[in-house]
Protein backbone atom coordinates (compact mmCIF):
# COMPACT_ATOMS: atom_id res chain seq x y z
CA UNK A 1 0.00 0.00 0.00
CA UNK A 2 1.51 3.40 -1.19
CA UNK A 3 0.50 6.47 0.86
CA UNK A 4 1.08 8.64 -2.20
CA UNK A 5 3.47 11.25 -3.45
CA UNK A 6 2.52 14.82 -3.54
CA UNK A 7 5.04 15.97 -5.76
CA UNK A 8 3.95 16.60 -9.01
CA UNK A 9 7.02 16.26 -11.38
CA UNK A 10 5.12 17.67 -14.54
CA UNK A 11 4.60 20.39 -12.82
CA UNK A 12 1.53 21.00 -14.13
CA UNK A 13 -1.79 21.94 -12.33
CA UNK A 14 -4.29 21.61 -14.89
CA UNK A 15 -4.42 17.79 -14.35
CA UNK A 16 -5.30 16.13 -11.61
CA UNK A 17 -3.32 12.74 -10.26
CA UNK A 18 -6.02 10.11 -10.03
CA UNK A 19 -6.19 8.18 -6.87
CA UNK A 20 -3.79 5.39 -6.68
CA UNK A 21 -4.03 2.31 -8.55
CA UNK A 22 -1.49 -0.13 -8.61
CA UNK A 23 -0.46 -3.42 -9.83
CA UNK A 24 2.88 -4.93 -8.29
CA UNK A 25 4.35 -7.44 -10.18
CA UNK A 26 3.33 -6.80 -13.99
CA UNK A 27 4.93 -9.64 -16.28
CA UNK A 28 5.07 -8.82 -20.07
CA UNK A 29 3.00 -11.03 -22.52
CA UNK A 30 4.77 -13.04 -24.85
CA UNK A 31 1.62 -13.55 -26.67
CA UNK A 32 -0.48 -11.05 -28.10
CA UNK A 33 -4.40 -11.45 -28.76
CA UNK A 34 -4.97 -10.52 -32.34
CA UNK A 35 -6.51 -6.99 -32.98
CA UNK A 36 -10.16 -7.05 -33.85
CA UNK A 37 -8.89 -5.44 -37.08
CA UNK A 38 -5.66 -6.87 -39.46
CA UNK A 39 -5.35 -4.38 -41.41
CA UNK A 40 -3.25 -1.40 -41.08
CA UNK A 41 -4.54 1.46 -39.94
CA UNK A 42 -4.19 5.16 -42.38
CA UNK A 43 -6.09 7.20 -38.99
CA UNK A 44 -5.43 6.97 -36.03
CA UNK A 45 -8.40 8.12 -34.03
CA UNK A 46 -8.61 9.22 -30.62
CA UNK A 47 -10.24 8.00 -27.85
CA UNK A 48 -12.01 11.42 -27.41
CA UNK A 49 -13.38 12.93 -30.31
CA UNK A 50 -13.03 16.38 -28.28
CA UNK A 51 -8.97 15.47 -27.75
CA UNK A 52 -6.07 16.08 -30.43
CA UNK A 53 -4.61 13.06 -32.47
CA UNK A 54 -1.01 12.50 -32.07
CA UNK A 55 1.06 13.67 -34.68
CA UNK A 56 2.05 11.93 -37.34
CA UNK A 57 4.87 11.89 -39.85
CA UNK A 58 4.27 13.38 -43.43
CA UNK A 59 5.10 11.37 -46.22
CA UNK A 60 8.90 10.74 -47.40
CA UNK A 61 10.16 9.33 -43.65
CA UNK A 62 10.40 12.77 -41.89
CA UNK A 63 10.08 13.32 -38.13
CA UNK A 64 7.39 15.76 -36.96
CA UNK A 65 8.40 18.56 -35.17
CA UNK A 66 7.22 19.56 -32.05
CA UNK A 67 4.88 22.98 -31.37
CA UNK A 68 8.01 24.16 -29.95
CA UNK A 69 10.26 23.55 -32.80
CA UNK A 70 11.98 20.37 -31.57
CA UNK A 71 12.48 17.26 -33.41
CA UNK A 72 11.69 14.22 -31.83
CA UNK A 73 15.07 11.86 -30.82
CA UNK A 74 13.09 8.79 -31.86
CA UNK A 75 10.14 8.30 -34.37
CA UNK A 76 8.57 5.02 -34.89
CA UNK A 77 5.94 5.30 -37.33
CA UNK A 78 3.10 2.66 -38.58
CA UNK A 79 4.98 -0.15 -36.97
CA UNK A 80 3.26 -3.87 -37.69
CA UNK A 81 4.08 -7.07 -35.97
CA UNK A 82 2.55 -10.29 -36.74
CA UNK A 83 3.46 -13.69 -34.73
CA UNK A 84 1.84 -15.94 -37.36
CA UNK A 85 -1.63 -15.07 -37.36
CA UNK A 86 -1.38 -13.29 -34.61
CA UNK A 87 -1.01 -9.52 -34.95
CA UNK A 88 0.38 -8.00 -32.03
CA UNK A 89 0.60 -4.82 -33.28
CA UNK A 90 -1.06 -3.30 -36.55
CA UNK A 91 -0.39 0.37 -36.42
CA UNK A 92 1.44 1.77 -34.15
CA UNK A 93 3.57 5.09 -34.04
CA UNK A 94 5.29 7.15 -31.21
CA UNK A 95 7.47 10.01 -31.24
CA UNK A 96 10.06 10.40 -28.51
CA UNK A 97 11.41 13.94 -27.74
CA UNK A 98 14.31 15.52 -25.74
CA UNK A 99 14.17 16.50 -22.17
CA UNK A 100 10.72 14.83 -21.68
CA UNK A 101 9.28 11.85 -20.06
CA UNK A 102 6.70 10.05 -22.52
CA UNK A 103 4.21 7.41 -20.71
CA UNK A 104 2.99 4.14 -22.87
CA UNK A 105 -0.09 2.49 -21.35
CA UNK A 106 -2.10 -0.04 -22.35
CA UNK A 107 -4.15 -3.16 -21.64
CA UNK A 108 -2.13 -6.54 -21.44
CA UNK A 109 -2.13 -8.13 -25.17
CA UNK A 110 -2.81 -3.94 -26.96
CA UNK A 111 1.27 -4.58 -28.18
CA UNK A 112 3.17 -2.38 -25.22
CA UNK A 113 5.96 -5.25 -24.97
CA UNK A 114 6.16 -6.31 -28.67
CA UNK A 115 6.67 -2.49 -29.46
CA UNK A 116 9.53 -2.21 -26.27
CA UNK A 117 11.32 -5.08 -28.16
CA UNK A 118 11.06 -3.95 -31.42
CA UNK A 119 13.34 -0.54 -29.87
CA UNK A 120 15.02 -2.80 -28.04
CA UNK A 121 16.16 -4.35 -31.64
CA UNK A 122 14.71 -8.06 -30.42
CA UNK A 123 12.04 -8.04 -33.03
CA UNK A 124 12.32 -5.96 -36.44
CA UNK A 125 9.08 -4.45 -37.64
CA UNK A 126 7.43 -6.35 -40.63
CA UNK A 127 6.33 -2.64 -41.79
CA UNK A 128 6.60 1.11 -40.79
CA UNK A 129 9.37 3.04 -40.49
CA UNK A 130 11.90 3.98 -37.48
CA UNK A 131 13.67 7.15 -37.14
CA UNK A 132 16.51 8.03 -34.82
CA UNK A 133 17.81 11.50 -34.58
CA UNK A 134 15.80 11.88 -37.90
CA UNK A 135 17.52 9.27 -39.71
CA UNK A 136 16.09 5.80 -40.86
CA UNK A 137 17.00 3.15 -39.21
CA UNK A 138 17.10 -0.69 -38.67
CA UNK A 139 17.72 -2.61 -35.64
CA UNK A 140 18.91 -5.92 -36.26
CA UNK A 141 19.61 -6.79 -32.81
CA UNK A 142 20.33 -5.27 -29.10
CA UNK A 143 23.38 -4.38 -30.12
CA UNK A 144 22.38 -1.94 -33.24
CA UNK A 145 19.74 -0.93 -30.69
CA UNK A 146 22.89 0.57 -28.34
CA UNK A 147 25.02 1.69 -30.82
CA UNK A 148 22.05 3.80 -31.57
CA UNK A 149 21.68 5.30 -27.99
CA UNK A 150 18.67 3.21 -27.24
CA UNK A 151 18.74 1.69 -24.04
CA UNK A 152 15.84 -0.53 -21.97
CA UNK A 153 15.55 -0.97 -18.48
CA UNK A 154 13.45 -3.95 -17.44
CA UNK A 155 11.12 -4.50 -14.71
CA UNK A 156 13.61 -7.72 -13.59
CA UNK A 157 17.48 -6.55 -14.70
CA UNK A 158 19.65 -9.29 -15.77
CA UNK A 159 23.08 -8.49 -14.34
CA UNK A 160 25.55 -10.85 -13.16
CA UNK A 161 25.09 -11.12 -9.45
CA UNK A 162 29.02 -12.15 -8.28
CA UNK A 163 30.23 -9.13 -10.06
CA UNK A 164 30.53 -5.93 -8.54
CA UNK A 165 28.32 -2.75 -9.84
CA UNK A 166 31.21 -1.17 -11.38
CA UNK A 167 31.78 -4.61 -12.94
CA UNK A 168 28.39 -4.88 -14.54
CA UNK A 169 28.32 -1.42 -15.78
CA UNK A 170 31.18 -1.47 -17.86
CA UNK A 171 31.11 -5.92 -18.79
CA UNK A 172 33.00 -5.85 -21.98
CA UNK A 173 34.60 -2.20 -22.09
CA UNK A 174 36.63 -2.48 -18.93
CA UNK A 175 39.32 0.56 -19.17
CA UNK A 176 42.53 -0.97 -19.50
CA UNK A 177 46.09 -0.11 -17.93
CA UNK A 178 49.25 -1.28 -19.32
CA UNK A 179 49.62 -5.08 -20.48
CA UNK A 180 46.06 -4.97 -20.54
CA UNK A 181 45.28 -5.39 -17.50
CA UNK A 182 41.78 -4.06 -16.49
CA UNK A 183 41.89 -0.88 -14.74
CA UNK A 184 39.97 -1.38 -11.49
CA UNK A 185 40.27 2.18 -10.10
CA UNK A 186 39.45 4.28 -12.91
CA UNK A 187 36.50 1.66 -13.64
CA UNK A 188 35.06 2.07 -9.96
CA UNK A 189 35.62 6.14 -10.19
CA UNK A 190 33.62 6.36 -13.35
CA UNK A 191 30.82 4.27 -11.91
CA UNK A 192 31.03 6.19 -8.54
CA UNK A 193 31.01 9.76 -11.02
CA UNK A 194 27.37 8.25 -13.05
CA UNK A 195 26.10 7.45 -9.59
CA UNK A 196 26.80 10.72 -8.96
CA UNK A 197 25.42 12.36 -11.65
CA UNK A 198 22.23 10.30 -11.30
CA UNK A 199 21.85 11.38 -7.36
CA UNK A 200 21.85 8.14 -5.84
CA UNK A 201 24.42 6.29 -3.18
CA UNK A 202 26.06 2.91 -4.14
CA UNK A 203 29.09 1.58 -3.49
CA UNK A 204 31.18 0.67 -6.77
CA UNK A 205 32.87 -1.94 -5.09
CA UNK A 206 29.14 -3.62 -4.05
CA UNK A 207 28.46 -6.93 -5.48
CA UNK A 208 25.27 -7.14 -6.93
CA UNK A 209 23.80 -10.29 -5.33
CA UNK A 210 21.75 -9.26 -2.45
CA UNK A 211 20.92 -6.06 -4.27
CA UNK A 212 17.17 -4.60 -3.90
CA UNK A 213 15.49 -4.71 -7.22
CA UNK A 214 15.23 -0.95 -7.25
CA UNK A 215 19.57 -0.51 -7.31
CA UNK A 216 20.04 -2.91 -9.83
CA UNK A 217 18.01 -0.96 -12.22
CA UNK A 218 19.48 2.21 -11.18
CA UNK A 219 23.23 0.15 -12.11
CA UNK A 220 21.40 -0.73 -15.56
CA UNK A 221 20.45 2.86 -16.21
CA UNK A 222 24.23 3.89 -15.40
CA UNK A 223 25.37 1.48 -17.54
CA UNK A 224 23.00 2.93 -20.56
CA UNK A 225 24.89 6.21 -19.52
CA UNK A 226 28.27 5.12 -19.97
CA UNK A 227 27.00 4.12 -23.31
CA UNK A 228 25.98 7.61 -23.98
CA UNK A 229 22.29 6.67 -24.18
CA UNK A 230 20.12 9.52 -25.09
CA UNK A 231 16.79 7.16 -25.45
CA UNK A 232 15.95 5.45 -22.17
CA UNK A 233 12.95 2.72 -22.29
CA UNK A 234 11.42 1.94 -18.58
CA UNK A 235 9.06 -0.92 -18.54
CA UNK A 236 7.54 -1.44 -15.83
CA UNK A 237 10.00 -0.45 -13.44
CA UNK A 238 8.31 0.42 -10.44
CA UNK A 239 5.94 -3.05 -10.38
CA UNK A 240 8.62 -4.67 -7.69
CA UNK A 241 9.76 -1.43 -5.60
CA UNK A 242 8.28 0.52 -2.38
CA UNK A 243 6.94 3.79 -2.02
CA UNK A 244 10.89 5.10 -1.20
CA UNK A 245 12.73 3.43 -4.13
CA UNK A 246 9.34 4.44 -6.39
CA UNK A 247 10.48 8.14 -5.47
CA UNK A 248 14.13 8.08 -5.73
CA UNK A 249 13.38 6.43 -9.76
CA UNK A 250 11.27 9.13 -10.06
CA UNK A 251 14.31 11.57 -8.69
CA UNK A 252 16.56 9.89 -11.38
CA UNK A 253 13.84 9.98 -14.33
CA UNK A 254 13.24 13.48 -13.48
CA UNK A 255 17.57 14.05 -13.76
CA UNK A 256 17.38 11.89 -16.91
CA UNK A 257 14.95 14.24 -18.53
CA UNK A 258 16.76 17.59 -17.46
CA UNK A 259 20.05 16.23 -19.24
CA UNK A 260 18.17 16.05 -22.36
CA UNK A 261 17.35 12.62 -22.71
CA UNK A 262 14.31 10.99 -23.96
CA UNK A 263 12.51 8.97 -21.06
CA UNK A 264 9.70 6.06 -22.29
CA UNK A 265 7.33 5.20 -18.89
CA UNK A 266 5.40 1.94 -19.60
CA UNK A 267 3.21 1.37 -16.05
CA UNK A 268 -0.06 0.34 -15.01
CA UNK A 269 -0.35 2.54 -12.25
CA UNK A 270 -1.83 5.70 -13.86
CA UNK A 271 -1.10 7.59 -11.18
CA UNK A 272 2.50 7.82 -11.64
CA UNK A 273 1.88 8.98 -15.30
CA UNK A 274 0.57 11.35 -14.22
CA UNK A 275 3.04 12.14 -11.96
CA UNK A 276 6.57 12.30 -14.36
CA UNK A 277 4.99 12.30 -17.63
CA UNK A 278 4.56 15.38 -20.03
CA UNK A 279 3.51 13.72 -22.70
CA UNK A 280 1.23 9.84 -23.12
CA UNK A 281 0.72 7.41 -26.15
CA UNK A 282 -2.60 4.98 -25.22
CA UNK A 283 -2.45 1.48 -27.48
CA UNK A 284 -5.31 -0.82 -27.62
CA UNK A 285 -5.53 -3.97 -29.91
CA UNK A 286 -2.02 -3.25 -31.45
CA UNK A 287 -3.11 0.31 -32.18
CA UNK A 288 -2.42 3.99 -31.05
CA UNK A 289 -5.56 5.63 -30.28
CA UNK A 290 -4.15 8.18 -28.26
CA UNK A 291 -1.14 10.06 -28.54
CA UNK A 292 -0.63 14.01 -27.24
CA UNK A 293 0.04 16.31 -23.76
CA UNK A 294 -0.89 15.16 -20.45
CA UNK A 295 -2.42 18.38 -19.91
CA UNK A 296 -5.64 18.24 -19.71
CA UNK A 297 -6.33 14.92 -19.58
CA UNK A 298 -7.96 12.68 -16.71
CA UNK A 299 -7.30 8.84 -15.41
CA UNK A 300 -10.65 8.54 -16.95
CA UNK A 301 -9.82 9.83 -20.28
CA UNK A 302 -7.16 6.97 -20.55
CA UNK A 303 -9.33 4.31 -19.14
CA UNK A 304 -11.52 4.85 -22.19
CA UNK A 305 -8.71 4.92 -24.58
CA UNK A 306 -7.45 1.67 -23.15
CA UNK A 307 -10.57 -0.20 -23.01
CA UNK A 308 -12.88 1.91 -25.38
CA UNK A 309 -15.72 2.41 -22.41
CA UNK A 310 -16.09 3.31 -19.19
CA UNK A 311 -15.53 1.20 -16.40
CA UNK A 312 -18.22 0.71 -14.27
CA UNK A 313 -18.38 1.42 -10.61
CA UNK A 314 -19.57 -0.75 -7.77
CA UNK A 315 -23.14 -1.43 -7.48
CA UNK A 316 -23.63 -0.82 -3.61
CA UNK A 317 -26.02 -3.56 -2.00
CA UNK A 318 -26.24 -5.39 -5.09
CA UNK A 319 -25.70 -8.52 -2.63
CA UNK A 320 -27.71 -10.05 -0.19
CA UNK A 321 -26.52 -10.08 3.60
CA UNK A 322 -24.04 -12.35 4.54
CA UNK A 323 -24.95 -15.67 5.09
CA UNK A 324 -23.24 -18.05 8.02
CA UNK A 325 -19.64 -17.78 8.94
CA UNK A 326 -17.59 -20.21 6.69
CA UNK A 327 -14.07 -19.19 8.23
CA UNK A 328 -13.30 -18.59 11.48
CA UNK A 329 -9.94 -17.95 12.80
CA UNK A 330 -9.08 -17.89 16.61
CA UNK A 331 -5.85 -15.67 17.98
CA UNK A 332 -3.64 -17.41 15.57
CA UNK A 333 0.15 -16.68 16.64
CA UNK A 334 3.59 -17.53 14.37
CA UNK A 335 5.93 -16.04 16.74
CA UNK A 336 8.01 -12.91 15.11
CA UNK A 337 5.36 -13.00 12.03
CA UNK A 338 1.78 -12.01 13.19
CA UNK A 339 0.31 -11.99 16.92
CA UNK A 340 -3.47 -12.79 17.85
CA UNK A 341 -5.36 -12.47 14.75
CA UNK A 342 -8.98 -12.94 14.92
CA UNK A 343 -11.56 -12.56 12.74
CA UNK A 344 -14.72 -14.53 10.55
CA UNK A 345 -15.65 -14.39 6.66
CA UNK A 346 -19.00 -15.68 6.30
CA UNK A 347 -20.62 -16.69 3.13
CA UNK A 348 -21.54 -14.31 0.10
CA UNK A 349 -19.30 -11.54 2.12
CA UNK A 350 -15.57 -10.68 0.33
CA UNK A 351 -13.69 -9.15 3.33
CA UNK A 352 -10.24 -6.96 2.12
CA UNK A 353 -7.10 -7.48 4.31
CA UNK A 354 -5.31 -4.07 4.28
CA UNK A 355 -2.29 -2.89 5.17
CA UNK A 356 1.46 -1.80 4.28
CA UNK A 357 3.57 -4.35 2.72
CA UNK A 358 5.58 -6.43 5.31
CA UNK A 359 2.57 -6.01 7.85
CA UNK A 360 2.08 -10.11 7.95
CA UNK A 361 -1.16 -9.92 5.80
CA UNK A 362 -0.07 -12.63 3.03
CA UNK A 363 1.34 -14.55 6.02
CA UNK A 364 -2.01 -14.69 7.52
CA UNK A 365 -3.82 -16.41 4.70
CA UNK A 366 -0.89 -19.00 3.78
CA UNK A 367 -0.86 -19.85 7.44
CA UNK A 368 -5.13 -20.17 7.13
CA UNK A 369 -4.57 -22.23 4.09
CA UNK A 370 -1.91 -24.46 5.54
CA UNK A 371 1.75 -23.44 3.54
CA UNK A 372 3.08 -22.12 6.66
CA UNK A 373 2.78 -23.62 10.15
CA UNK A 374 1.84 -21.31 13.28
CA UNK A 375 2.55 -21.64 16.72
CA UNK A 376 -0.88 -20.90 18.23
CA UNK A 377 -4.48 -20.66 17.73
CA UNK A 378 -7.20 -22.25 15.76
CA UNK A 379 -8.82 -22.17 12.22
CA UNK A 380 -11.79 -23.50 11.31
CA UNK A 381 -14.59 -24.01 8.44
CA UNK A 382 -17.92 -24.46 8.67
CA UNK A 383 -16.93 -24.90 12.59
CA UNK A 384 -14.62 -28.00 11.86
CA UNK A 385 -11.08 -27.47 12.92
CA UNK A 386 -8.38 -27.55 10.05
CA UNK A 387 -4.84 -29.58 10.42
CA UNK A 388 -1.95 -27.48 10.63
CA UNK A 389 0.02 -26.66 8.40
CA UNK A 390 -1.70 -29.00 6.23
CA UNK A 391 -3.23 -27.89 2.66
CA UNK A 392 -4.49 -30.85 1.55
CA UNK A 393 -6.91 -30.58 5.18
CA UNK A 394 -7.95 -27.04 3.70
CA UNK A 395 -8.41 -28.15 0.32
CA UNK A 396 -10.66 -31.36 1.34
CA UNK A 397 -12.59 -28.35 3.20
CA UNK A 398 -13.47 -26.58 0.13
CA UNK A 399 -10.63 -23.56 0.44
CA UNK A 400 -9.25 -22.06 -2.48
CA UNK A 401 -6.03 -20.27 -2.59
CA UNK A 402 -4.76 -17.80 -5.00
CA UNK A 403 -1.13 -16.90 -4.56
CA UNK A 404 0.39 -13.35 -4.69
CA UNK A 405 2.98 -14.87 -7.41
CA UNK A 406 0.96 -16.58 -10.03
CA UNK A 407 4.49 -17.33 -12.02
CA UNK A 408 6.13 -19.31 -9.40
CA UNK A 409 3.42 -20.59 -6.47
CA UNK A 410 0.17 -20.63 -8.81
CA UNK A 411 1.44 -21.86 -12.37
CA UNK A 412 3.37 -24.49 -13.41
CA UNK A 413 4.80 -22.53 -16.62
CA UNK A 414 5.99 -25.38 -18.58
CA UNK A 415 2.74 -27.05 -18.38
CA UNK A 416 -0.30 -26.46 -20.90
CA UNK A 417 -3.12 -24.13 -20.42
CA UNK A 418 -5.73 -26.79 -20.03
CA UNK A 419 -3.37 -28.67 -17.66
CA UNK A 420 -2.86 -25.85 -15.39
CA UNK A 421 -6.69 -25.20 -15.04
CA UNK A 422 -7.38 -29.17 -14.21
CA UNK A 423 -4.56 -29.16 -11.60
CA UNK A 424 -6.35 -28.72 -8.65
CA UNK A 425 -9.15 -30.94 -9.74
CA UNK A 426 -7.78 -33.89 -10.95
CA UNK A 427 -9.72 -36.37 -8.78
CA UNK A 428 -12.74 -35.37 -10.53
CA UNK A 429 -11.22 -36.05 -14.33
CA UNK A 430 -9.58 -39.31 -13.04
CA UNK A 431 -11.45 -42.32 -14.30
CA UNK A 432 -10.07 -46.05 -13.84
CA UNK A 433 -6.91 -44.14 -12.77
CA UNK A 434 -6.89 -42.60 -16.13
CA UNK A 435 -7.06 -38.53 -16.74
CA UNK A 436 -9.38 -38.14 -20.24
CA UNK A 437 -7.40 -35.69 -22.07
CA UNK A 438 -11.05 -34.74 -23.51
CA UNK A 439 -12.32 -34.57 -20.22
CA UNK A 440 -9.63 -32.14 -19.35
CA UNK A 441 -10.20 -30.18 -22.56
CA UNK A 442 -13.81 -29.67 -21.98
CA UNK A 443 -12.94 -28.82 -18.63
CA UNK A 444 -10.62 -25.95 -19.25
CA UNK A 445 -12.88 -24.89 -22.25
CA UNK A 446 -15.81 -24.63 -20.28
CA UNK A 447 -13.34 -21.83 -17.96
CA UNK A 448 -11.65 -20.29 -20.71
CA UNK A 449 -15.30 -19.41 -21.76
CA UNK A 450 -16.97 -18.45 -18.27
CA UNK A 451 -13.82 -16.18 -17.39
CA UNK A 452 -13.24 -14.65 -20.88
CA UNK A 453 -10.09 -16.05 -21.35
CA UNK A 454 -7.97 -15.15 -24.44
CA UNK A 455 -5.82 -17.67 -25.36
CA UNK A 456 -3.90 -19.41 -28.74
CA UNK A 457 -4.90 -22.85 -28.08
CA UNK A 458 -5.70 -24.53 -25.36
CA UNK A 459 -2.74 -27.55 -25.27
CA UNK A 460 0.07 -24.01 -25.79
CA UNK A 461 2.21 -23.65 -22.70
CA UNK A 462 0.77 -20.73 -20.09
CA UNK A 463 3.92 -18.87 -20.27
CA UNK A 464 2.37 -17.62 -23.21
CA UNK A 465 -0.45 -15.70 -21.93
CA UNK A 466 -0.18 -12.23 -21.05
CA UNK A 467 -0.16 -11.42 -17.23
CA UNK A 468 -3.96 -10.84 -16.73
CA UNK A 469 -4.60 -14.15 -18.62
CA UNK A 470 -2.19 -16.20 -16.79
CA UNK A 471 -4.40 -14.98 -13.48
CA UNK A 472 -7.28 -16.31 -14.71
CA UNK A 473 -5.87 -19.44 -15.13
CA UNK A 474 -5.04 -19.38 -11.91
CA UNK A 475 -8.52 -18.73 -10.43
CA UNK A 476 -10.20 -20.93 -13.10
CA UNK A 477 -7.83 -23.95 -11.16
CA UNK A 478 -9.31 -22.73 -7.96
CA UNK A 479 -13.08 -22.06 -8.91
CA UNK A 480 -13.27 -25.38 -10.37
CA UNK A 481 -13.10 -26.79 -7.84
CA UNK A 482 -16.45 -24.70 -6.43
CA UNK A 483 -14.82 -23.35 -3.28
CA UNK A 484 -16.89 -22.50 -0.78
CA UNK A 485 -14.23 -20.03 0.82
CA UNK A 486 -11.58 -18.42 -1.96
CA UNK A 487 -8.34 -16.71 -0.80
CA UNK A 488 -6.58 -14.37 -3.53
CA UNK A 489 -3.72 -12.65 -2.54
CA UNK A 490 -3.02 -9.77 -4.88
CA UNK A 491 -5.18 -10.69 -7.17
CA UNK A 492 -4.69 -8.17 -9.98
CA UNK A 493 -1.16 -7.27 -9.20
CA UNK A 494 0.75 -6.74 -12.85
CA UNK A 495 -2.57 -6.66 -14.48
CA UNK A 496 -4.27 -4.30 -16.93
CA UNK A 497 -7.12 -1.83 -16.00
CA UNK A 498 -10.02 -3.69 -18.11
CA UNK A 499 -8.44 -7.17 -16.75
CA UNK A 500 -8.58 -5.63 -13.33
CA UNK A 501 -11.96 -4.98 -13.64
CA UNK A 502 -13.25 -8.11 -14.98
CA UNK A 503 -11.36 -9.78 -12.13
CA UNK A 504 -13.08 -7.44 -9.67
CA UNK A 505 -16.58 -8.60 -11.63
CA UNK A 506 -15.94 -12.29 -11.07
CA UNK A 507 -15.15 -11.72 -7.42
CA UNK A 508 -18.21 -9.68 -6.59
CA UNK A 509 -19.95 -12.31 -8.59
CA UNK A 510 -18.74 -15.24 -6.45
CA UNK A 511 -19.63 -13.39 -3.59
CA UNK A 512 -23.12 -13.32 -4.73
CA UNK A 513 -23.05 -17.25 -5.50
CA UNK A 514 -22.51 -17.34 -1.63
CA UNK A 515 -18.98 -17.96 -2.02
CA UNK A 516 -17.11 -16.65 1.13
CA UNK A 517 -13.92 -14.37 0.25
CA UNK A 518 -10.58 -13.43 1.76
CA UNK A 519 -8.76 -10.46 -0.27
CA UNK A 520 -5.26 -8.99 0.54
CA UNK A 521 -4.39 -5.56 -1.55
CA UNK A 522 -2.02 -3.10 -1.47
CA UNK A 523 -4.50 -1.31 -3.49
CA UNK A 524 -6.60 0.81 -1.56
CA UNK A 525 -9.25 1.69 -4.42
CA UNK A 526 -9.59 -2.30 -5.01
CA UNK A 527 -9.50 -2.58 -1.51
CA UNK A 528 -13.03 -0.09 -1.22
CA UNK A 529 -14.61 -1.19 -4.33
CA UNK A 530 -14.57 -4.95 -3.60
CA UNK A 531 -14.61 -5.46 0.34
CA UNK A 532 -17.91 -5.72 2.04
CA UNK A 533 -15.05 -5.39 5.26
CA UNK A 534 -12.20 -4.26 5.58
CA UNK A 535 -9.65 -5.65 8.47
CA UNK A 536 -6.25 -3.72 8.71
CA UNK A 537 -2.93 -5.36 9.79
CA UNK A 538 0.19 -3.44 11.20
CA UNK A 539 3.49 -4.97 12.26
CA UNK A 540 1.46 -8.26 12.95
CA UNK A 541 -1.38 -7.00 14.46
CA UNK A 542 -4.96 -6.45 13.60
CA UNK A 543 -5.69 -3.27 14.20
CA UNK A 544 -8.73 -1.89 12.81
CA UNK A 545 -12.23 -3.12 11.39
CA UNK A 546 -14.16 -1.37 8.87
CA UNK A 547 -17.83 -1.69 7.13
CA UNK A 548 -17.88 -0.76 3.70
CA UNK A 549 -19.99 2.17 4.32
CA UNK A 550 -17.52 3.67 6.70
CA UNK A 551 -13.98 3.11 5.13
CA UNK A 552 -12.08 5.73 3.26
CA UNK A 553 -8.51 5.62 2.35
CA UNK A 554 -7.63 8.25 4.89
CA UNK A 555 -8.77 5.97 7.65
CA UNK A 556 -6.96 3.02 6.18
CA UNK A 557 -3.56 4.71 5.55
CA UNK A 558 -4.15 5.98 9.51
CA UNK A 559 -4.34 2.52 11.24
CA UNK A 560 -2.04 1.08 8.72
CA UNK A 561 0.31 3.56 9.66
CA UNK A 562 -0.04 3.64 13.17
CA UNK A 563 -1.92 7.40 13.37
CA UNK A 564 -4.97 6.15 14.20
CA UNK A 565 -3.48 4.33 17.41
CA UNK A 566 -1.96 7.64 18.12
CA UNK A 567 -4.76 9.98 17.97
CA UNK A 568 -6.75 7.41 20.24
CA UNK A 569 -3.86 7.38 22.82
CA UNK A 570 -3.54 10.98 22.68
CA UNK A 571 -7.76 11.39 23.59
Amino acid sequence: MDSGRSADRRGSPSSSPPSPTPTANHEPATNHEPATNHEPATNHEPADPAAPAGRHAPAGGQATPGSDGRTPLLSLQHAAKSFGAVHAIVDASIDLYPAEVHGLVGENGAGKSTLVKILAGVYQPDSGLLLVNGTPTALHGPAAAQEAGIAVIYQEPTLFPDLTAAENIFMGRQPLRRGRRIDTRQMRDEARALFERLGVRLDPARLCRGLSIADQQIIEIAKALSRDARIIVMDEPTAALSAAEVARLFDVAATLQASGAAVLFISHRLEEVFEICQRVTVMRDGRQVLSRELDGLTADDLVRAMVGRQLGERQEDAREKAGEVVLHVSRLTREGVFTDISFEVRAGEVVALAGLVGSGRSEVARAVFGIDRYDAGEVTIHGHALRRASPTSAMTAGVGFVPEDRRQQGLVMDMSVQQNMALASLGRLRHAGIISSKSERNFAADWALRLRIKFGRLTDPVSQLSGGNQQKVVLAKWLGRKPGLLIVDEPTRGIDIATKAEVHRLLTQLAADGVAILMISSELPEVLRVGDRILVMREGRLVAEYPHSDATEENIMSAATGQLQEQEQGQ
